[in-house]
């Protein structure tokens, strides 16, 4: 799974400037499904929905409140703990399961809000051997069925690197320097009334404020390096290796790990989740691949992804796993149209999609690639033009895995197999809900007599500068709010006709129209019936920084490391 990647940056989707060679490959020695969706525009509640084949609304992996994706990786917000992964599946089935590179669930759930005090170190239920690490335990991706890991176990941000463009730096410095203007006004304020008699208060206040101040500035200049440490670092397993992250060799790294995990287990049942850093910003490009595209340093990260790509590949082939092996490929979401920094884009492409990363309903977002390879099974070269999602990868791999779906609840994937091997027409999916945060932006119908594939938006940002394709000069499209229009009616699209969603039909162009509409509210009624009120995980109570949930590697604030050089 690649990360910001744009269904238009990858050659078999239509790019003929950008090198892919190793995706196109499996492409033509499999199956490429043309109308992948993801359930969400962004990271963290896509890669939920992927993991449990629901959408994420159902294990409360949203919020209302304008966070996207969790903020830090010291809270205790993530994958619930009651949520049931393919992984947590197939282990229970006799499967080695591994995931390297980075976390898709988000840190870690509630269980890490209590800690345990050893006279190894200050640690959750589950010590590691590892002395003076404060933070992870085993809760977190062996809960949810990974029996390895090695990666990141938060997001990849461009605030790694320090860049300009930056996912929360900038907003904070902003935030703490109107705090350090009011502290210093209220300040001054309280001393000048103190030294001339005006006010009668004691000097407590002012000492008070006065040490506030002071950490206020300090925090202030000293944000980047903080967050660098407390966000960008590399575990394995439950041992912090490396923090802060040494770039230049994470590509290596995740490689390296891959391929002792297959050579260790290639011959039992084994399921590999490798989830890439690229191509999220700051786009970490090792020198052999820095100016080889001719798109810049997006175009490099894209490339270099492509060639890891091939070199696991490459393993499988040389261990004889090939034939044996049902390899998929994607992206979380669409490219970020709003990456730009400078006249320079540093988001991916969507091709001939509408919108990007952020933004609901729109196609460029939430359409990506889906290539599945297992030759001598699935059919080389086939092309599927069937709305398919990225929550299908449950069922389908279950079912491959000899495990049973949960009963005990609503599962929105379908089981991928029957129409990659040609013995179904359509996919399960009549109706797919597109969501941003909890509000729905959009519903697709799928109306199977007609061949007709429609797009109802009830509500769309509101693109900026006017006549833009993004909300430029923000980090993210709004999901609410007064950036947001909302239809009444409800704008139609036939993708089918019009995938690039540019002629919004009118009950005067389309006989249909009120039918259509109907029938999607219908279908949309009926999904909020199935609904049940769940705890919002990146809402603002789960989504708060806790200085003793912070993974530290060293004396906490402290925070550094480097054990890799243990492992080489």
């Amino acid at each position: 799974m690649a990360d910001d990647l744009g269904i238009g940056d990858v050659g078999c989707y239509g790019n003929t400037t950008l090198r892919t060679p190793n995706i196109d490959l499996l492409a033509d020695q499999g199956v490429r499904l043309t109308q992948h969706l993801a359930a969400a525009p962004v990271c963290t509640p896509s890669r939920a929905a992927f993991l449990t084949g629901r959408y994420p609304i159902r294990s409360g992996m949203v919020s209302n409140n304008g966070n996207r994706v969790l903020q830090w990786s010291g809270v205790p917000g993530g994958l619930p703990r009651n949520e049931v992964t393919f992984a947590k599946i197939l282990q229970d089935q006799g499967y080695v399961t591994g995931l390297i590179g980075r976390w898709p669930g988000e840190t870690q759930g509630q269980s890490r809000e209590y800690l345990v005090y050893t006279h190894r170190a200050f640690c959750t239920i589950g010590v590691t051997e590892s002395p003076s690490i404060l933070g992870y335990g085993q809760d977190i991706w062996t809960q949810h069925g990974f029996g390895h890991f090695y990666g990141m176990p938060f997001t990849m941000m461009a605030d790694c690197q320090q860049w300009e463009l930056s996912e929360k730096r900038v907003s904070l410095q902003h935030k703490l320097n109107l705090g350090l203007q009011l502290l210093t006004g209220a300040l001054f304020t309280l001393a000048a009334g103190k030294l001339t008699h005006l006010i009668r208060v004691s000097w407590a206040p002012v000492i008070g404020l006065t040490v506030v101040a002071a950490v206020t500035f300090t925090t202030r200049y000293f944000l980047g390096d903080l967050i660098v440490h407390a966000d960008c670092f590399l575990m394995r397993n439950h041992d912090i290796t490396e923090q802060p992250m040494v770039f230049h060799r994470t590509a290596s790294l995740f490689l390296r790990e891959a391929a002792t995990f297959l050579k260790r287990n290639k011959h039992g049942p084994f399921l590999l989740f490798v989830s890439f850093l690229h191509v999220h910003t700051p786009l970490v490009t090792t020198k052999e691949f820095i100016r080889r595209s001719v798109h810049g340093l997006y175009g490099d990260n894209v490339e270099e992804m492509d060639w890891m790509v091939g070199r696991i590949l490459d393993v499988l082939d040389e261990e004889g796993l090939a034939d044996r092996t049902l390899v998929y490929f994607t992206s979380d979401h669409g490219g970020s149209l709003e990456a730009q920094m400078r006249g320079k884009q540093y988001g991916g492409w969507n091709g001939i999609y509408k919108g990007g990363k952020g933004m609901g309903g729109w196609e460029g977002g939430i359409r990506v690639p889906g290539i599945l390879r297992w030759p001598g099974v699935l059919p080389a070269g086939r092309v599927i033009d069937e709305p398919t999602s990225l929550m299908d990868v449950f069922p389908t791999v279950v079912r491959l895995g000899g495990g049973l779906v949960p009963q005990d609840r609503p599962l929105d994937g379908h089981d991928l197999l029957p129409l990659l091997l040609g013995t179904a027409r359509y996919s399960g999916h009549e109706f797919l809900m597109h969501y941003c945060e909890s509000h729905l932006h959009a519903a697709r119908w799928h109306q199977r007599e007609r061949g007709a594939i429609w797009k109802v938006h009830y509500r769309t940002p509101i693109f900026h500068p006017e006549g833009a394709g993004a909300c430029y000069g923000k980090g993210v499209c709004p999901c609410a709010g007064e950036q947001v229009a909302e239809h009444d009616p409800p704008l139609l699209f036939e993708l089918s006709e019009d995938p690039s969603e540019t002629r919004a039909l009118t009950p005067d162009t389309e006989p249909s129209f009120f039918q259509v509409v109907g029938r999607v509210q219908q279908a949309v009624d009926e999904h909020r019936r199935t609904l049940s009120p769940v705890h919002q995980q990146l809402g603002t109570l789960l989504n708060t920084w806790r200085p003793w949930l912070q993974p530290c590697c060293g004396l906490f604030p402290l925070c550094a490391c480097d054990r890799e050089n243990d492992h080489q």
